[in-house]
């Protein structure tokens, strides 16, 4: 989970001023964190509040994304998610935008099994991004966890997911010099994934997926999310990206780092 936080902090200044090169500071006093990192730790405090019982789990996620997510009103939300958050009207709005990959990861790090990722990434998608292309990016980046996280290789991972979600027939070389911003799970879920699979390290999937452009806080975002299940994270990289956040967020990770180690 810290993965995605840490892809979305180091993306953040980026977004908007694409860097086609693997080469740049990864913290600078110009990141942030961005809805991507507010939205994954409202999804991992929902699974935390059900205490094992996920029957609940789609309410507490629409809960806990509007408690949280109210008080950062200004950290980069979608215009039709904005509205979601703050309006009393919980339905979901047919969205395939990427935030339902952004914030699934806390998914592929609880669930015991590809049947349970599934059943638990529609849960926490569909309150909100229940188009299928927004479910398939979501759930495709939480198997991608759950594969890494349970010892697959890249070789598998990348077989899985060609098999079941994505052609995976590109490699970024290719992709860097005319890619640009996509918000959709289709256009952008994809090129994160490779972003991982053609790494040799956390940090180099971070800087991965920085290099090919477009949205880059929620490409490095999802590409950090799965690095982080297969290679873990450095402790100085650690470190360093939770002076990022406020106190609210890093009682949050605090707390689900706890919960996952017991």
């Amino acid at each position: 989970m810290l993965g995605a936080i840490i892809g979305d902090i180091v993306g953040s200044r980026f977004e908007f001023d694409n860097h086609r090169s693997k080469d740049f500071s990864l913290f600078t006093n110009e990141c942030f964190f961005t809805d991507d990192s507010v939205m994954t730790l409202a999804i991992a405090k929902a699974i935390m509040s059900c205490n094992g019982d996920y029957n609940d789990l789609a309410n507490k996620a629409i809960f806990y994304m509007q408690n949280i997510g109210k008080n950062y009103p200004n950290c980069g939300f979608g215009g039709h998610f904005r509205f979601w958050i703050f309006d009393d009207n919980k339905a979901p709005y047919g969205s395939f935008g990427n935030g339902a990959a952004m914030r699934i990861s806390s998914i592929g790090d609880i669930a015991s099994s590809i049947e349970e990722v599934k059943d638990l990434s529609r849960k926490v998608t569909e309150v909100t991004h229940n188009h299928p292309e927004g479910l398939k990016g979501a759930e495709a980046t939480a198997i991608a966890i759950y594969l890494a996280r349970h010892k697959y290789n890249i070789d598998e991972i990348r077989e899985y997911i060609n098999k079941h979600y994505y052609k995976l027939d590109f490699k970024l070389d290719d992709i860097r010099p005319t890619y640009r911003f996509f918000s959709a799970c289709q256009n952008s879920v994809p090129q994160a994934i490779v972003a991982f699979l053609e790494s040799t390290s956390f940090e180099d999937a971070i800087r991965n997926a920085i290099s090919i452009g477009g949205d880059s806080d929620t490409i490095a975002a999802i590409a950090g999310s799965i690095a982080e299940a297969y290679y873990g994270i450095p402790n100085d990289i650690r470190a360093k990206a939770l002076t990022y956040l406020d106190k609210r967020l890093l009682d949050i990770v605090l707390e689900y780092e706890l919960a996952v180690s017991r």
